[in-house]
């Protein structure tokens, strides 16, 4: 079955959004602020410290908030009308980092953290609208092209910013301009490829409106808590996925560490990057197929198992080659592992509630980021080794394989 006008332009967001996270995550904007509180004072540490604050609290933020403007997305012809306005947030306060003064490093921050809740609270709204453009047989091909297209669209707007950085802006930006052009940069991506899912995609499913559906949100997100029970496959799941795609994020955020403590240079992490990301477009595709093929449990199964392959594969890390190994089997795995889990979650949910359990799963995604770190960080401490460190995420994918393989089976397979 083909992909429809409706499917593309909801995975052209993932395209959309992927300037944002490569440029103004990542790559551009942790040092440029480096640089501006540097030189406005403030020392290495407080300003790492400073950033480090700035994320907790967005990441904070947005994780409290996820189940219930979730909940509120589920009223009919809401979704979108949130997803627009957290991406319009996210897309103009994007364009206010290019504008900040270079001496404001406070409000530079303040704006980045706006930002930043922008485009996480309007990336729940888009997981959930998958249940929305596909149903349960279509679910893993586009969910899967969806990260596909998001890595390669990150892709392209990293190398326009690196042909800005080795040409000086064409001969006419220093730093400090080739920095806040990549801030416009990354919102005009955004804005122009986010304009398809405005136009194109539509809410289908939605809950019984309401005269209050503010505090009926409320009611319904805790009623949802204290009634779990009725929903044993979505919970158990969810704690597998905790185990797991924390151990995934971990590894992503930890290899450029990992990769310097081993002798790796700036210049080539940077290419190791862009290969990872070039890598995930194919096999992301190739996990869709494999899981339609098979099964979509069999494709997550299949990519915990690589991933714990790469824990053990860590603890032979010696040279640039062993380095290039492990990036290339994290590119096999990483998009596959995530799609297939939001698809497999999509398709194990009350479709009229979506958004409401992709808030949850949102919690779990967000939270999970704080034990696989301090994991790896006491490991390598106490074996002074970062190899080891990594090597002991293995403990995160078995929790979360051990679960995960005791789910029962959805209907379909």
């Amino acid at each position: 079955m083909g992909i429809n006008k409706e499917q593309w332009s909801w995975i052209m967001y993932d395209w959309a959004n992927s300037a944002y996270g490569i440029i103004v995550t990542t790559a551009v904007l942790p040092v440029y602020f480096k640089s501006v509180a540097t030189s406005s004072g403030i020392s290495n540490a407080s300003s790492t410290a400073y950033w480090g604050y700035a994320n907790s609290f967005s990441t904070l933020l947005v994780s409290l908030l996820a189940p219930f403007l979730g909940a509120l997305a589920d009223y009919p012809n809401f979704k979108k009308r949130l997803l627009s306005m957290f991406c319009w947030l996210g897309i103009v306060m994007t364009v206010g980092l290019a504008f900040v003064p270079a001496s404001q490093w406070q409000m530079l921050l303040t704006i980045y953290i706006f930002s930043a809740i922008g485009y996480s609270v309007s990336n729940l709204f888009y997981d959930s609208f998958l249940t929305d453009v596909a149903d349960d047989l279509q679910m893993n091909k586009i969910s899967t092209y969806g990260y596909a297209f998001g890595y390669l669209g990150g892709v392209l707007a990293f190398i326009l910013f690196l042909i800005m950085q080795l040409t000086s802006g064409f001969g006419m930006l220093d730093g400090v301009g080739i920095a806040k052009m990549s801030f416009i940069i990354a919102a005009s991506w955004w804005l122009i490829f986010y304009l398809p899912l405005q136009r194109n995609v539509t809410q289908k499913y939605s809950v019984t409106s309401t005269k209050s559906p503010v505090s009926g949100s409320f009611k319904r997100v805790f009623a949802t808590i204290r009634h779990i029970r009725q929903y044993k496959k979505v919970a158990w799941f969810l704690v597998a996925y905790f185990f797991y795609i924390d151990g995934v994020d971990t590894i992503f955020t930890m290899a450029t560490a990992i990769g310097l403590d081993i002798g790796i240079k700036t210049t080539e992490l940077m290419i190791v990057m862009l290969v990872v990301q070039l890598i995930a477009v194919p096999f992301s595709i190739m996990f869709g197929w494999l899981a339609d093929k098979t099964s979509t449990r069999k494709g997550i199964l299949l990519g915990i198992g690589v991933y714990l392959l790469i824990c053990l594969y860590t603890l032979r890390l010696k040279t640039s080659f062993d380095f290039w190994v492990l990036a290339i089997l994290v590119g096999t795995s990483q998009g596959g592992l995530q799609a297939l889990s939001r698809s497999y979650f999509g398709q194990i949910i009350p479709k009229e509630s979506g958004s409401e359990f992709y808030g949850f799963l949102n919690i779990l995604g967000k939270f999970s980021a704080v034990m696989g770190p301090f994991i790896v960080a006491i490991v390598t401490q106490m074996t002074g080794k970062s190899t080891i460190g990594a090597a002991s995420l293995s403990v995160l994918f078995l929790v979360g394989l051990v679960i995960f393989a005791m789910l029962p089976k959805i209907a379909q397979e």
